[in-house]
């Protein structure tokens, strides 16, 4: 039997890395997913809007209020929320009946904006969140 060569054995090991990345990904993602709602997610009066929330997930500090919605076009006068991590804001957007998202996980959505902020503290592995200026 031949030896393998060079470029079938990185291939071999690039391969084996990608999956365990992968196989990590997935397994944060459950987690995520698996976290029990607290009791305070919504609001009581069975609104499902989502309530405020102030709580340490993996040694961050995240809290969470509702808030005034935006005038502008477009924001139907609902869903504003305001989600601070550590003390910094970090954005949150509702999309509809399909959940939320946020500024990190943007491409994914969430059942509420604690599941958003909860998987934004995985993602950050313990960096700080940057604001955003626009005008920079």
């Amino acid at each position: 039997m031949p030896k393998p060569t060079r470029r079938q054995a990185l291939g071999a090991v690039i391969g084996v890395a990608a999956t365990g990345a992968l196989v990590g990904m997935a397994a944060a993602s459950t987690e995520t997913v698996a976290a029990e709602a607290t009791s305070n997610d919504r609001t009581p009066g069975g609104t499902g809007a989502p309530g405020s929330f102030d709580e340490v997930f993996k040694g961050r500090r995240i809290q969470g209020t509702p808030t005034e919605a935006h005038a502008h076009a477009g924001h139907g006068g609902h869903g504003a929320y305001r989600v601070l991590i550590d003390g910094r804001e970090l954005p949150v957007m509702q999309h509809g009946k399909s959940g939320w998202s946020s500024t990190i996980n943007h491409y994914e959505r969430f059942a509420t904006p604690l599941e958003a902020a909860r998987t934004a503290v995985i993602s950050l592995k313990g960096a700080v969140i940057v604001p955003f200026d626009p005008t920079a």
